[in-house]
């Protein structure tokens, strides 16, 4: 069946320099196998399924799947679906602002132009990471303890624990290696930069899915979302203030964090670059 298609790139500072993510729309009907097919084959970090509400107040319903994973919620699928949904003629029943029905229940999205910004969804893991998984985490980034700050969990779906290292450039050398620990993990590195710099803190986020070695996503929404939640309530950070990701992969994502009526919001630019039918 023929239904309409769009994919966005997410926080790039120009077209195609950051995070893209494959939106289906009328996806009504399409069997979950047919879901994760999609996904896979689209080797994208994540593709979104938009559906109609079924809770009071939402503007739609979104199902995202991380290649075979669905996950609860994400970021950047977040942002990239918005702009989807209103590329493709949808309009909010609030103005300004859109509601996302997703796993992790109701999310607002703030409209401003081509910048659009979530609240996110509450933290389901947060607290220290103990002394074996920090050691673990150590050795697939390839770092000795000297270089942590500290370590939290980042949790607020696709299930990060976040690494807070001494330095921006220390993030931007990492080369870590997963293939002495097999397993799920979901691996978010932050580092300040200097004084003065455009962005506050360098981030990169790294994820494994089944047997397959270690990868990079460019830039990623809630991950940047959880962190900033743990660096303004430790006093490391204040909002507003930008996050630069994917500058190791050739990208160049800016994520926006503020912080506006009592809430926190995670944006950035999100732009259609591609758009037309999918058969599935």
């Amino acid at each position: 069946m023929i239904r309409g298609f769009r994919q966005v790139d997410v926080f790039g500072t120009q077209p195609c320099t950051g995070n893209p993510v494959a939106v289906v729309l009328d996806a009504a009907g399409i069997d979950d196998e047919s879901l994760r097919r999609f996904s896979i084959w689209s080797n994208l970090s994540e593709c979104t399924f938009v559906l109609p509400p079924t809770e009071p107040g939402a503007d739609y319903r979104v199902r995202i799947f991380s290649l075979s994973t669905e996950l609860p919620f994400a970021g950047h699928p977040t942002l990239g679906t918005a702009r989807a949904w209103l590329d493709s003629g949808g309009v909010p029943s609030t103005p300004g602002v859109l509601i996302q029905e997703c796993g992790a229940g109701l999310v607002p999205i703030r409209v401003e132009e081509d910048l659009l910004a979530f609240t996110p969804p509450p933290r389901l893991r947060s607290g220290p990471v103990d002394s074996t998984m920090m050691s673990a985490l150590n050795d697939i980034l390839g770092i000795d303890g000297r270089h942590v700050i500290d370590s939290e969990w980042l949790d607020n779906g696709p299930g990060w624990v976040g690494v807070l290292l001494d330095s921006a450039q220390t993030v931007l050398d990492l080369r870590p290696d997963a293939s002495a620990h097999p397993g799920r993990w979901d691996i978010g590195v932050i580092g300040a930069h200097e004084s003065g710099a455009e962005a506050a803190f360098e981030v990169r986020a790294f994820f494994t899915e089944g047997d397959e070695p270690l990868r990079e996503d460019p830039v990623t929404g809630s991950l940047n979302a959880a962190a900033a939640e743990w660096l303004i309530a430790t006093d490391r950070a204040s909002a507003p203030y930008i996050a630069a990701q994917g500058t190791a992969m050739g990208r160049d994502g800016r994520v926006h964090i503020s912080y506006d009526d009592g809430r926190l919001w995670v944006g950035g630019r999100t732009e259609v670059v591609l758009s037309g039918t999918i058969d599935l």
